[in-house]
């Protein structure tokens, strides 16, 4: 049986245990995180990955932070120490909104007690980070029961890089679509993977998790999707997000946006599952939305060896935009939201807090 992604062991004393992603599929390790410091080093080198999963992480994260404080400790210096932990987390990872949004909701957490000793923040703390985890792994599971008849029977899906259980809480986002059609009968489809350079998410963690659920699963190179789609071999594209703005354009993966163009080029619908923690109403479109930069190493190296020459200029950016007229649907926990612009996103939240 694969572990969780991630999750807490004990009570408030305890620490937090996940899959150290950048090992797999050679091995699939558990690590013992048991400081902040460690937690940083984890998100910041991908060890945990995928935008739900780190806002998971990262309200873990606040409840590890407390335990340098006593329980007697006033109720300033606590205060101080979670905002200190939450600044802290805050600058692994830039692009990806569950992070923010889930240590702004640990903060809301510990303001909305303003009589409790540390003791029972803490207790507090633990509570909501550990309901921020179950909320993520029901919510994927809604996302795949809203998509999963997207799937076609018989179709060729093509995803990039990774947003299944490794991801998130469990399940995934993307992959929650072809989870939740496969465990509805619908178990004729195949999934092209493509490998997602520079770091392979798709060939090491995708190509893993659906050949773990008996899906049909096909690795690709990252430049072999046009030459699918010409020959009549893709039927769909879906993908996951780390943010999503408020009029639908998404920031996922480099390389995203290559491939919602070339399904626009080939008339095929290009999807994004994502859970609304992962949009960022705060701004209006993806021009403002920060894209991470990551060392050249990840480029000009493969395994800790060489593919390029000494000192050669690398531009490495983590993440792209995909403009919202390029996308066919966002599938989010709350239902399908079809052609997504300002309007169409606004109306779904407007549903949202209406029922």
């Amino acid at each position: 049986m694969t572990p969780k992604t991630i999750r807490w062991v004990g009570d408030t004393n305890g620490h937090v245990e996940l899959i150290d992603q950048t090992l797999l599929p050679v091995e699939c390790r558990i690590l013992s995180i048991r400081s902040v410091k460690t937690l940083w080093e984890a998100i910041r080198m991908l060890r945990i990955r995928g935008a739900p999963a780190i806002g998971i992480a990262a309200a873990y994260g606040l409840v590890l932070g407390l335990q340098d404080i006593q329980d007697d400790a006033s109720r300033e210096e606590t205060v101080k120490k979670i905002n200190e932990s939450a600044d802290y987390l805050a600058t692994s990872r830039p692009t990806a909104v569950n992070l923010f949004w889930a240590l702004d909701r640990m903060r809301k957490t510990a303001a909305s007690l303003p009589a409790a000793d540390t003791k029972q923040l803490k207790e507090r703390l633990l509570v909501e980070a550990e309901a921020i985890r179950d909320e993520d792994a029901a919510s994927c599971r809604a996302i795949g029961r809203h998509g999963a008849d997207l799937i076609p029977a018989g179709g060729g899906v093509l995803t990039h890089c990774n947003a299944g259980g490794l991801a998130t809480a469990e399940y995934g986002t993307a992959l929650a679509l072809m989870f939740a059609a496969r465990e509805q009968g619908n178990t004729s489809f195949r999934v092209y993977a493509d490998e997602t350079r520079p770091l392979l998410q798709g060939a090491r963690l995708t190509c893993w998790e659906l050949m773990q659920a008996g899906i049909d699963t096909t690795l690709i190179c990252d430049n072999m999707a046009g030459h699918l789609m010409g020959r009549g071999m893709i039927d769909l594209v879906v993908t996951g997000a780390d943010r999503i703005a408020a009029n639908g354009d998404t920031a996922n993966k480099i390389g995203t946006y290559s491939l919602a163009v070339l399904a626009r080029a080939h008339e095929i619908p290009f999807y994004v599952a994502a859970p609304t923690s992962s949009f960022d109403l705060s701004i209006p479109d993806g021009s403002q939305i920060p894209i991470e930069m990551r060392q050249s190493e990840e480029v000009t190296h493969l395994a800790g060896q060489p593919t390029a020459p000494p000192d050669v200029q690398v531009y490495n950016p983590a993440f792209d935009v995909t403009p919202h007229e390029y996308i066919a649907a966002i599938v989010t926990e709350k239902g399908i939201i079809t052609k997504p612009n300002s309007q169409s996103v606004r109306e779904h939240f407007n549903s949202i807090q209406a029922g």
